[in-house]
C-alpha cells in the first residue's frame, strides 16, 4: 500500500505541476489568453482517459492470460516500469529547469497562432504521460495484476491524490524549505531506489523461471535484523531492493542497475550544463 500512496503521490504532483503552470498563464493572461481555459481543462480530461483507459486494458489483458503466459507478461512489466522510473528521473534531470520556459513559449505560439487546439494537445500528453506511467508503475507494483483491484488499493490511490493536492498547495506558497528544486531532489532519489526494487523483482522472477542462475544461492542472512518477508521489511524490499538473503545474481543486478544509473546520470548532467554555456557564449 504505502509504494501504491508515494507513487500516485509523485506523479500527481508532476502531472499538477504541468496544469498549475499553464493554468497560471492563462488565467493571468488577457481576454484572449482565458479562452484557451476550456480546451486546458479538456486536455486534462482526455489525458485522463487515456491513463485510465490502458489501466483498464492492464487489468483486462491479465484475465486473459493465464500460467506461464501471465508470469512472462507481469516480469516484462515490472522491468518496462523499472525502465521507465530511471528515464523520468532523466528527462526531469535534462529538462526540469527550463520546463516552465518551454511551456510558456509553447503557450505564446499557440495564443498567436490562435491555434487553442495546441493547448490542449499540450495538456493531454503531459497528463496522459503522466498517467500512463503510473499505471505500468503500479501494475509493475501488484497492482491490479490479479485481475481486479482491492478496497485498500482504491484507498492508497487515493490518499496519494489527496496528498499530491496539498503538496502542490504547500509548494505553490513557496518558501526555502519546500521548494520544487528539493522536492524533487528528494523523490528522484527515492524513485531510484524504487527503481532498484522493481529491478530486483524482475530479477528474482527470472530466476524463478531459471533464465538467470542464482550462481550462489545464499550470500548471506539477515532476517534477524530486518525479515524482508514481514510487513516493513517487504516495504523496505520493494522501495531499495534490499533482499535479506540475496543469491549472487541478485547483488550482481544490484549492482549492474546502480552503474547504469550512475553513467546515465553524468550524461544527463553535463547536457543541462553544456545548453547554458552554449546560450552563455
Amino acid at each position: 500500500m504505502g509504494q501504491i500512496l508515494f507513487i500516485v503521490w509523485r506523479e500527481s504532483v508532476e502531472a499538477l505541476l504541468v496544469v498549475g503552470i499553464l493554468y497560471a498563464w492563462l488565467k493571468n493572461g488577457d481576454d484572449d489568453a482565458r479562452r484557451g481555459l476550456p480546451y486546458l481543462w479538456g486536455g486534462v480530461a482526455a489525458g485522463l482517459i487515456a491513463a485510465v483507459a490502458l489501466g483498464a486494458a492492464l487489468v483486462g489483458f491479465t484475465e486473459v492470460l493465464s500460467g506461464d503466459a501471465q508470469d512472462y507478461f507481469q516480469t516484462a512489466m515490472v522491468l518496462v516500469a523499472c525502465v521507465l522510473i530511471v528515464q523520468m528521473v532523466l528527462w526531469m534531470k535534462q529538462h526540469g529547469r527550463s520546463l516552465k520556459r518551454d511551456m510558456e513559449q509553447s503557450l505564446q505560439k499557440s495564443q498567436r497562432d490562435s491555434n487553442w487546439w495546441g493547448v490542449a494537445l499540450l495538456v493531454a500528453l503531459a497528463i496522459a504521460r503522466e498517467g500512463s506511467e503510473t499505471v505500468i508503475f503500479l501494475y509493475g507494483l501488484g497492482f491490479g495484476q490479479s485481475g481486479h483491484v482491492d478496497t485498500a488499493q482504491m484507498l492508497a490511490v487515493a490518499i496519494g491524490l489527496a496528498l499530491a493536492l496539498l503538496t502542490f498547495y504547500v509548494l505553490q506558497l513557496g518558501g526555502k524549505i519546500f521548494s520544487w528544486r528539493l522536492f524533487f531532489r528528494v523523490t528522484e532519489i527515492m524513485l531510484l531506489f524504487l527503481g532498484a526494487g522493481l529491478f530486483e523483482t524482475g530479477v528474482d522472477k527470472l530466476i524463478d523461471k531459471e533464465f538467470l542462475p542464482t550462481i550462489v544461492d545464499q550470500v548471506w542472512n539477515t532476517s534477524a535484523i530486518l525479515d524482508d518477508s514481514n510487513t516493513f521489511g517487504s516495504l523496505v524490499a520493494t522501495l531499495t531492493g534490499y533482499r535479506a538473503h540475496p543469491a549472487l545474481m541478485n547483488l550482481i543486478a544490484y549492482a549492474v542497475y546502480w552503474a547504469v544509473v550512475y553513467v546515465l546520470l553524468r550524461r544527463a548532467n553535463r547536457k543541462p550544463a553544456r545548453q547554458a554555456a552554449e546560450r552563455a557564449a
